[in-house]
């Protein structure tokens, strides 16, 4: 079996393959990943830092990563500091953008709280990173073509959750449902300010021209999730390595889709650069489709192996 440190290695070297075309367009640019001390964060920041040492003839891609770091800055990002192409500024997204940012090409807003357990706690935080950080960056990028540096790609995250919970006709569920969607259920903070953002990138895009592009990321999973961020892999996983029995708010048998995430920051990537000014892409995986029952089962006998 892989270590950590071998698999993560094989994905950098798979992205790198991958992405030729985009990083090639990203190559002597400066790319803003807001949120990048994050989870999506973990492969977007080192995809393009890993295809900078690898590629030392061309242009370098510059990263500047802009978060709170309100958990301190992590591990990873820390060994990546003395990159010559990173750049870490430390900036509350739901604030005026600083002046230190400068100029950049490509924006990412990945800043957002994405777990259902934290995002419940903080509704209001969430809402405000969801649609004024949004607003900020997007203001940002209006200022930048009215000044003649006009930016290439902006690639907002929003979210499966914007279709709600489909009716049992709906599912599975097509392309072109709407969503059911509460307005003012425990999970609204997070659902109805993505579906806002993805209507004020719509429209940003079509009045002022601008290349907004949106993705919607399906249960994404893999290195740089932590452990203690309360969806449903990191609970299976850390039941299991605290002794304890694996703990589901259902009867188990919901299911869904896991999308591993060094192939969602392919489609991520591929977005930024390529996408649609004003369309939406959904990144996921058709198969397989596990319930939540397979998927105890699937955790447990992995971090047996592994233990």
């Amino acid at each position: 079996m892989k270590s950590a440190t071998e698999v993560i290695a094989t994905d950098l070297d798979l992205l790198s393959h991958q992405l030729r075309a985009e990083f090639d367009s990203l190559s002597g640019r400066s790319v803003l990943i807001a949120g990048g001390a994050g989870f999506l964060g973990y492969y977007l920041v080192q995809g393009a830092l890993h295809w900078n040492r690898t590629h030392a003839t061309q242009p370098p891609i510059l990263v500047t990563v802009l978060d709170n770091f309100i958990r301190g800055v992590p591990g990873w990002l820390m060994a990546l500091e003395q990159d010559p192409n990173l750049r870490l500024l430390k900036h509350d997204i739901t604030q005026t953008l600083p002046a230190a940012l400068g100029d950049v090409e490509y924006l990412i807003h990945a800043a957002s709280i994405a777990s259902p357990t934290y995002y419940r706690k903080f509704p209001i935080e969430t809402m405000d990173a969801n649609v004024n950080g949004l607003r900020f960056l997007l203001e940002y990028s209006l200022a930048q073509k009215q000044k003649g540096k006009p930016v290439e790609g902006v690639l907002y995250y929003s979210s499966s959750e914007i279709y709600g919970d489909p009716t049992r006709d709906s599912i599975p569920t097509p392309e072109s449902y709407r969503g059911y969607v509460s307005c003012t259920g425990p999970r609204a903070c997070y659902d109805e300010s993505k579906r806002y953002g993805e209507t004020l990138c719509v429209n940003f895009a079509r009045q002022y021209g601008l290349p907004i592009k949106v993705a919607r990321p399906f249960n994404n999973y893999g290195p740089g999730l932590k452990i203690t961020d309360g969806r449903v892999i990191p609970d299976f996983a850390r039941n299991i390595l605290g002794g304890e029995d694996i703990v589901m708010f259902s009867d188990g048998s919901a299911r869904r889709t896991f999308c591993y995430v060094a192939d969602a920051v392919a489609g991520y990537y591929k977005i930024l650069v390529k996408g649609g000014s004003g369309e939406a892409y959904n990144i996921g995986v058709e198969t397989p489709e596990i319930s939540m029952a397979e998927l105890a089962d699937r955790v447990r006998n992995s971090v047996t192996i592994r233990k």
